[in-house]
């Protein structure tokens, strides 16, 4: 596979080709994608998302928008599993642990090893509960670690966990800050239970990850301890555009099964003409956003984009007709991916304008 260095790159087409070839299969089997994951090694993605001291490519956010674009619309599994990756790779890049950057970020960039984040629980989703999801107790040169995160994908392929901790006293009481460690996961005291098995998306391998006295050294320090401490260092936040990127990805996967049966069937040219409207209208909005310069809000972004992407993998799914019912069929595998995003990063504004637009309340 050749390695891709813009995204105007041809090698791009023949990485998406190939995906696109596999996204059958990775959904049947709900097996992880390491074929998959490895051909996007080769190409050099992983490169793309990290600066060159660093041993990235240093896309800025307009290119990495754009091959998101391509990637998420040849196999969203495979895309989703990146922008996790991602994830763990930022933080470690953007937190001040010099020497932890030196000795994971190089196989990361290549290829060579895999990285995941587990943090959704310090987000609000997770603050209302009394005791701490994850606990993390100051120890000689380290931290103890007990609990678990709920989501987190990929654990079983990654050799470290960028993970979310709630300090804590000697008696167990919450201090106030918290702290990003990135865990080894080879060690006795973490396990991996079984990936949940999800409406799709399941060999994206997501489920949690327990801590039963862990000791992770400080060596592994990613940020803090310190008060919300995702706010700190790079990573994507809650309801950004990657999440509405990777939406019109999988919109543009529908939208080519449109074109399909619209160039055999004239009555649906009006409704695919409208749909591919809209998406070519967010697509405008989506890379103003990415070059800095924003049309509309994040959360309006979001919002139709999931609109979209949901109208876009049933018209697919109608106009396919039964075929498109089977099991294997490309139209329904969109469309029960199409649900991912009603659940994925959504904050609750987006939550209820989608609801809303369910209920007919719309307008």
């Amino acid at each position: 596979m050749a390695r891709i260095t813009s995204p105007d790159s041809p090698a791009l087409l023949d990485l998406c080709d190939a995906l696109r070839a596999g996204a059958t299969e990775v959904d049947r089997t709900s097996a992880w994608p390491a074929e998959s994951m490895r051909l996007c090694g080769e190409a050099g993605v992983f490169e793309w998302f990290l600066p060159a001291e660093h041993h990235g490519q240093g896309w800025d956010d307009a290119d990495v928008t754009r091959g998101y674009l391509a990637l998420s619309e040849a196999c969203l599994t495979t895309t989703f599993i990146i922008t996790q990756r991602t994830g763990a790779c930022r933080r470690i890049a953007g937190g001040a642990n010099q020497a932890l950057k030196e000795r994971l970020l190089p196989g990361l960039a290549a290829g060579d090893s895999f990285a995941t984040v587990g943090i959704s629980h310090l987000t609000t989703s997770g603050r209302h509960l009394a005791k701490p999801m994850l606990a993390a107790t100051r120890i000689d040169g380290g931290w103890r670690l007990e609990g678990a995160a709920p989501w987190v994908t990929g654990a079983e392929a990654a050799l470290h966990v960028v993970v979310g901790a709630a300090v804590v006293d000697g008696q167990g009481e919450p201090t106030g800050e918290e702290i990003l460690l990135a865990a080894p996961t080879d060690l006795a005291a973490v396990t991996t239970p079984p990936a949940f098995e999800m409406v799709a998306l399941t060999a994206s391998r997501t489920g949690p990850v327990r801590f039963d006295g862990a000791e992770i050294s400080d060596d592994y320090v990613v940020a803090g301890p310190i008060p919300d401490v995702l706010k700190h260092g790079v990573g994507a936040g809650t309801g950004g555009p990657q999440t509405s990127t990777l939406a019109l990805g999988a919109a543009a996967a529908s939208l080519a099964l449109l074109h399909q049966e619209a160039s055999r069937r004239p009555d649906l040219a009006a409704p695919v003409e409208a749909i591919a409207a809209e998406h070519a209208r967010l697509l405008v909005d989506l890379q103003a956003a990415a070059n800095g310069s924003p049309t509309c809000s994040s959360e309006s972004l979001r919002q139709r984009a999931n609109s979209l992407v949901l109208r876009a993998a049933q018209a697919a799914l109608s106009a396919t007709k039964g075929a498109g019912y089977l099991a294997e069929a490309p139209a329904g595998r969109l469309c029960r991916e199409a649900l991912f995003f009603l659940v994925w990063s959504c904050p609750q504004p987006v939550q209820q304008a989608g609801l809303c637009e369910l209920a007919g309340l719309v307008g």
